[in-house]
């Protein structure tokens, strides 16, 4: 496997909900974008049951997706997708749910795939919301085996084309056992912008800045930065 950060064209980050991926990762997404790679962001749901306020809940996937979009501009990523069918807060490891995943990785065909911790982490319980758990799998799953068998649910080669592709990296976040960190020291205005966006899930935090700035100099400390510094952190997997 290739050293981390080096190389990488096509990179494939899933998530189950908008502001996930902002929460969890958007400094590295931002470093990554800024290196050349093309990010392709996959949402499972539209997170229909976030909020804070009385926004009706069927004007609330909408407003989640245009947030989600937002966020993504703010760090460099414009091909967001959605699958549909996929309700917030009933996601589930399903042969559906992974024969969708297997679909996009062929289609985008990433040398690196993105995914929440199938793991829970008990220090963070926030992180190991039950979606992300089901997210996590299912893409596990996906990327290993599915994805590179021809004759795993071959309607997708022989009624669309898409040919088996190997997934070289898969990286994990709110893994309990991190191995490896992204310095995002100077992507945080980006992380910021892209959580920002998210107004109907952070409008009421006054303090977000201040709470992010402090996570993520944690979370440099674990990883022996310098003083100052802002850092992600995720599992590295060899998938290939």
């Amino acid at each position: 496997m290739p050293p981390p950060d080096v190389d990488v064209e096509r990179i494939l980050v899933v998530a189950a909900h908008p502001d996930d991926i902002d929460f969890g990762m958007a400094g590295s997404v931002a470093t990554w974008t800024a290196a050349g790679s093309h990010v392709t962001y996959l949402l499972c749901t539209y997170g229909d049951q976030g909020g804070f306020d009385d926004t009706p809940r069927h004007e609330v996937p909408a407003i989640r997706e245009r947030e989600q979009r937002a966020a993504a501009e703010a760090v460099g990523v414009h091909d967001v997708r959605f699958l549909d069918g996929y309700a917030d807060g009933a996601l589930a490891v399903t042969d559906d749910l992974v024969r969708d995943l297997v679909r996009v990785v062929r289609r985008v065909r990433p040398q690196r795939v993105v995914a929440p911790s199938p793991e829970r982490t008990w220090d963070l319980l926030a992180a190991s919301h039950p979606d992300h758990l089901a997210a996590g799998e299912a893409t596990v799953r996906a990327v290993y085996p599915f994805a590179r068998n021809p004759f795993a649910f071959p309607e997708l080669l022989a009624d669309e084309g898409l040919e088996p592709w190997t997934t070289p990296e898969l990286w994990l976040v709110a893994h309990p056992a991190p191995d490896h960190w992204v310095d995002v020291t100077d992507a945080l205005d980006a992380k910021l912008a892209a959580l920002a966006a998210h107004n109907s899930q952070t409008g009421h935090l006054e303090e977000l800045g201040t709470m992010i700035r402090g996570a993520l100099a944690g979370i440099a400390q674990q990883a022996d930065l310098s003083e100052g510094r802002l850092a992600e952190a995720f599992k590295v997997v060899d998938s290939s």
